[in-house]
């Protein structure tokens, strides 16, 4: 700051007299989005009526609201299971754990269940896991889409 002080004024009158750089404007009607004819879906609610209390029905939004409305339907979204905790994988007879992603975040409380803490680990196709606790060995069983993710632009 002292050395900024100190600067000639011709340095600083120079640098007022140049002209500001404009940013590069994108407009949003030029979105990829704005010219596919694809919807968005809209997951969120209509929201409560004047001087009502929201329900979870009215309020919810987003991966919550699917939730909901799969419970009212009797759908489980999600894979909440537990994991075969019967035996202990080994790296020739893995645990097989379904995913229709290429990776899955697992939790392990050993064999039998509860014998350690629950121990979280990302699982992907590419390479078994093992607990650090337990040496149970975990494998994903992949059931999506081959090259569902890759996005080429």
């Amino acid at each position: 700051m002292f050395a900024a002080a100190l600067r000639p004024a011709s340095f600083a009158a120079r640098a007022a007299l140049k002209p500001a750089r404009t940013a590069a404007v994108r407009l949003i009607s030029s979105t990829a989005a704005r010219h596919s004819d694809v919807p968005t879906p809209q997951i969120y609610g209509e929201g409560a009526k004047a001087g009502q209390v929201p329900t979870d029905e009215n309020q919810s939004t987003g991966l919550e609201r699917l939730q909901v409305l799969g419970a009212i339907e009797g759908v489980e979204i999600f894979d909440s299971k537990p994991l075969d905790a019967s035996r202990i994988g080994t790296l020739a007879d893995p645990i097989k754990v379904f995913s229709t992603e290429p990776l899955r975040v697992i939790g392990c409380t050993g064999s039998p269940a509860d014998s350690h803490e629950l121990l979280w680990m990302n699982l992907t196709r590419e390479k078994n896991r093992r607990c650090p606790e337990c040496g149970s060995v975990y494998t994903l069983d992949f059931q999506g889409e081959e090259h569902a993710h890759e996005h080429h632009h």
